[in-house]
C-alpha cells in the first residue's frame, strides 16, 4: 500500500525535519524516519551500544510501530501515521540519581508544545502519561542503555474513537484540537525538549534550580489528588498525592505517613459525592 494512500494521514518528511531541527550547536544531530519498526526505543537502545555507539541527539521516528511498549510491558499500537511515535537518545552529563527526571522533563516539554499548538488542556499523570481530562493522550517511556537514556513517546494525533488502543485513551482529533499536523507538532515537541534539557543539564540535573519541578507541578493532574498506586509486586497504596521529591519520585500521604514512590501505576480516585 502506498504511503500516500490515506490523504488524511500524510507521511512525515525526514529531509524537512532535519532541515528544521539539525543545525550547528543543536541538541538534535540526526532525525531518521522509518515506515515501520517493532519499537523505536529498542532500536535506539541497540544503536547506543558498544564502541562507536550512536551519539546524543539521535532521533528515530516510526510511521508505524508494531511492538510499541508502555509501562509494565503493556502494548501500545495505533494505525500507521495516526500518531507520533518517536524516541530520542540522550547522554546526560548529570548524576545518575537525577535521571528519573527525564520522563517528567519530556512530559513537561511535550505538554507545553501540544497545549500551545493544539490548544487543548494537557496535564500530566505521574510518572509518564499526558492526559486530557482523565483520558490518555500520550505516554512516555525512558530506558537506560549503557550510560545513555532512550526516551520514547507515543502521541495520538488523528486516531479515531474506534481505533483507540484502550477505551481510556483519546487523541487530538477526538478532542477537536486546533492542530492535527504531525510535522509542526513533532518540531514543537523536540524544540521544547531541547530547551528544558539544556536548562536541566546546565543546572547539574537539579530540578529546582532549573525550574523543572515547578513547571511539572503547575500542570500535574496527580499532585493534590486522592490516588491509588499499584506497586511493583502487587501491593497497593491509597492516599493523597502531596508532591514530587528532588529525584522526581511521587510522595503519597496515607494514615499519617508520607511514602516516596519511585515506580507505580497511579489511578486517580474520583471524589465521592
Amino acid at each position: 500500500m502506498s504511503r500516500y494512500s490515506d490523504l488524511d494521514r500524510p507521511p512525515l518528511s525526514e529531509a524537512a525535519l532535519n532541515r528544521a531541527l539539525v543545525r550547528p550547536g543543536s541538541l538534535w544531530t540526526g532525525i531518521t524516519v522509518v515506515d515501520s519498526t517493532g519499537s523505536t526505543n529498542a532500536d535506539l537502545a541497540a544503536a547506543a551500544h558498544g564502541q562507536g555507539g550512536a551519539g546524543e541527539g539521535a532521533v528515530l521516528v516510526a510511521e508505524e510501530q508494531l511492538a510499541g511498549r508502555g509501562r509494565l510491558g503493556r502494548t501500545w499500537t495505533v494505525p500507521a501515521r495516526a500518531g507520533l511515535t518517536f524516541s530520542v537518545l540522550l547522554r546526560p552529563p548529570v548524576p545518575a540519581t537525577a535521571f528519573g527526571w527525564l520522563t517528567l522533563l519530556f512530559g513537561v516539554a511535550a505538554a507545553s508544545a501540544v497545549r500551545r499548538l493544539a490548544e487543548v488542556d494537557v496535564r500530566l499523570k505521574w510518572p509518564n502519561d499526558l492526559l486530557i481530562g482523565e483520558r490518555k493522550l500520550a505516554g512516555v517511556l525512558a530506558e537506560r542503555s549503557e550510560g545513555a537514556v532512550v526516551v520514547g513517546m507515543g502521541l495520538n494525533v488523528s486516531v479515531k474513537q474506534e481505533e483507540l488502543p484502550v477505551e481510556t485513551a483519546t487523541s487530538l482529533a477526538i478532542e477537536k484540537a486546533a492542530c492535527l499536523d504531525r510535522d509542526p507538532l513533532l518540531r514543537a515537541v523536540l524544540r521544547e525538549v531541547e530547551v528544558h534539557y539544556r536548562e536541566w543539564v546546565e543546572s547539574g540535573g537539579d530540578a529546582d534550580a532549573c525550574g523543572l519541578r515547578a513547571a511539572y507541578l503547575a500542570i500535574s493532574a496527580t499532585v493534590g489528588r486522592q490516588v491509588r498506586v499499584e506497586l511493583p509486586g502487587g501491593a497497593a497504596l491509597a492516599g493523597q498525592a502531596t508532591g514530587i521529591d528532588a529525584a522526581g519520585h511521587l510522595q503519597v500521604a496515607a494514615g499519617g505517613v508520607t511514602s516516596t514512590l519511585s515506580a507505580g501505576d497511579v489511578v486517580h480516585v474520583r471524589p465521592t459525592a
